[in-house]
């Protein structure tokens, strides 16, 4: 068992104690130090470099924007942010994404201990997926035990799909990512036209993160991109994100489609999940909907395609050669729920083609 060497920058005395337990408590992974702020990292780096990075941002002496970049400069590792869940915090945080951070950890302002049972299980999770990632994918497109609670698939949310529905004139594209997912549809977003089907994401990130995203993304975008509010129509030239914290499922309403936001428990161990998203689009829009499985790390989403596949949606993944992590489309595939396998630049390809052919 490969052991994942950890150098934790946190300037709560707090936090360090809290994430340094949490990591400690798996196995496979070893807390190199925690310190206080990046000056110090530097100095502990010059010892052992380490191999994932858990950075806060808001550090005295110098802030985590800016030794991320140094770090990306000199020598690139994979960083995990853990930022608060704060509207400004958000915003830095997406800057963090732009530098080549690879995942976000949405910590508490207060109450530490309430939320210590789920920071350890996301904190474990995200450093294992940052060891994993392909650095150079992610910069190209971008520039004692941990409790895990249990996994759970899409069948604490909604039944399966009962079958194929008809063709229709409206398509919609479902779209489900995690790590490395932020730049890739940065880079997908930022080159479709504006006469493209409706498109539906789940991307997995923290609440009150997905707002800023979905505004950074609007504003790169000839499309509307926004976070997906109860009720949302889909529409041509719009993109709906998931909320961070509810589920999000496509409902038909007569000819027209709809989101619809929920509560939950977690399911893959994630809220918004993919197979969730996935599994709704089977059974409300079946051979209307495109699916499309991109770069993270798990099998969020794996079933839910393969659910999407058997009533005759046509379904994509994304190719090893240009994810960040090949965890998800690996699943997919496996499955046997995929039609096809491409590049960023090909999924790209597949959506202009799909209006074109309506």
């Amino acid at each position: 068992m490969a052991i994942i060497n950890v150098l934790l920058v946190d300037n709560s005395a707090v936090m360090r104690k809290a994430i340094s337990a949490a990591l400690s408590g798996d196995r496979s992974i070893n807390v190199l130090a925690a310190v206080a702020d990046p000056i110090f990292a530097m100095q502990r780096m010059r010892i052992q470099w380490p191999d994932v990075i858990v950075l806060d941002l808001e550090m005295p002496r110098m802030d985590g924007i800016t030794f991320l970049k140094k770090i990306m400069a000199e020598r690139p590792t994979p960083v995990v942010i853990c930022s608060t869940l704060t509207t400004k915090g958000a915003e830095t945080t997406l800057q963090s994404l732009e530098a080549g951070a690879v995942s976000i950890i949405a910590k508490p302002r207060t109450d530490i201990k309430e939320f210590l049972p789920d920071l350890s299980a996301d904190i474990v999770l995200a450093v294992k997926e940052a060891a994993a990632a392909n650095l150079k994918n992610l910069l190209r497109t971008a520039r004692a035990s941990v409790h895990i609670s249990p996994k759970r698939n899409a069948d604490a949310i909604l039944p399966p799909a009962r079958g194929p529905l008809s063709k229709t004139t409206d398509t919609v594209v479902a779209i489900g990512t995690s790590c490395g997912g932020t730049q890739a549809l940065e880079f997908i977003f930022s080159t479709l036209p504006r006469a493209c089907p409706g498109i539906v994401v789940v991307q997995h990130m923290p609440e009150k993160f997905t707002a800023a995203f979905a505004e950074r993304l609007n504003n790169i975008s000839q499309i509307e991109v926004r976070e997906a509010r109860n009720g949302d129509r889909i529409l041509p030239g719009r993109a709906l994100i998931a909320p961070g914290g509810q589920h999000m499922l496509l409902q038909s309403n007569g000819a027209q489609y709809q989101v619809e936001l929920r509560d939950g428990p977690l399911v893959n161990r994630h809220r918004p999940s993919v197979d969730v998203l996935f599994r709704s689009v089977a059974k409300s829009a079946g051979k209307n909907a495109i699916g499309i499985i991109m770069t993270g790390m798990g099998d969020d989403g794996a079933a839910g395609l393969h659910e999407m596949h058997q009533v005759g949606s046509y379904t994509i993944a994304q190719d090893e050669e240009t994810c960040v992590v090949f965890g998800m489309p690996k699943e997919a595939i496996k499955l046997g729920g995929v039609d096809k396998v491409t590049s960023l630049q090909g999924i790209i390809a597949e959506i202009i083609n799909l209006k074109q052919a309506a």
